[in-house]
């Protein structure tokens, strides 16, 4: 405002103005600069807004502040988390956020036999392929209700088997068990543990026996209660709020073969390249090979003589 009524009225001579007006000619004369040479601050903030904006849109516009700045840090920006949060604001954009839904997929069936929980509330791991969870979840299409199933390795919370389907038939759930099993190089798994909720899927004879083949066994929780498969409900929450409901996702899908499209591209994005913080802020395919690289490189043989 100051400098504007000093442009206005210069015929009367700046050094006269400034005396009247309490300021010093410099003051002036250095906004005036500023407007003709924007200052080095503002040169780098237009440079990181553009390779913020490059980021956020790469990772599928669901970054906040905290993990815009650590993807930044890791492609080898010198940038603080403050300065992003500031230069997100200029940008509006922001992330998104998670809000909780309630999803009845749940169907038990009061005939099975259910296996006990062996994990009760644990979901961590020592390794790949010591835990898996799974569950379902639906997405409404303009042609009916799609149903989605995704397995997750505790490990690296990495999503190694997933169905989107028409139906939630055994069948379904089954198929993402043969991605996962194949994912993980088609062998035996000893040792692993798959747990889920208490749907008929899940104690069916045809899954039960699928895990007992590969090596597995089964591990189910109570009905209807989220905090005993948190971590599968949390793999769905983030692909709701990701995925589904997305900043780029259409109103509604229209139907499952464009839902499983997306999917795919989300799973390959989710696995490859998405900062999960249970991962020190790495993806889970960083994760797991930094496991296995770690594990090469420890000494065979070494102990207490």
């Amino acid at each position: 405002m100051v400098v504007g009524f000093i442009d206005e009225h210069r015929e009367l001579g700046v050094e006269p103005i400034c005396r009247a007006l309490q300021i010093a000619p410099s003051t002036y004369y250095a906004a005036k600069r500023r407007q003709t040479a924007p200052s080095p601050r503002a040169v780098r903030d237009v440079v990181m807004m553009q390779a913020l904006m490059v980021l956020w849109v790469a990772n599928r516009k669901v970054y906040g502040a905290h993990k815009l700045w650590i993807a930044a840090r890791k492609a080898g920006h010198d940038v603080g988390r403050d300065q992003v949060a500031r230069l997100m604001r200029r940008m509006q954009i922001e992330g998104v956020s998670r809000q909780r839904r309630k999803v009845f997929t749940t169907r038990p069936d009061p005939d099975a036999v259910r296996a006990p929980d062996l994990v009760n509330r644990n979901f961590t791991a020592d390794r790949p392929d010591a835990l898996w969870v799974t569950d379902l979840t639906y997405v409404a299409t303009r042609t009916g209700m799609a149903y989605v199933c995704f397995i997750v390795d505790a490990f690296s919370r990495r999503i190694v088997g997933w169905r989107v389907a028409s139906n939630m038939r055994t069948d379904m759930v089954l198929d993402a068990l043969e991605m996962a099993r194949r994912c993980r190089g088609g062998r035996r798994l000893v040792g692993l543990v798959a747990h889920s909720d208490a749907g008929s899927q899940f104690t069916s004879v045809r899954f039960t026996e699928r895990l007992d083949e590969i090596g597995a066994r089964p591990s189910i929780g109570t009905v209807a209660d989220s905090y005993d498969n948190a971590l599968a409900e949390t793999t769905n929450g983030l692909y709701k709020t990701e995925c589904v409901y997305g900043p780029d996702a259409p109103r509604p899908w229209n139907d499952v073969d464009e839902l499983e499209l997306a999917t795919l591209s989300w799973v390959h994005w989710f696995n490859e390249e998405r900062l999960h913080s249970h991962c020190g802020f790495a993806s889970p395919a960083e994760f797991e090979a930094a496991h296995y690289a770690a594990q090469q490189a420890a000494p065979h043989g070494v102990g207490n003589q």
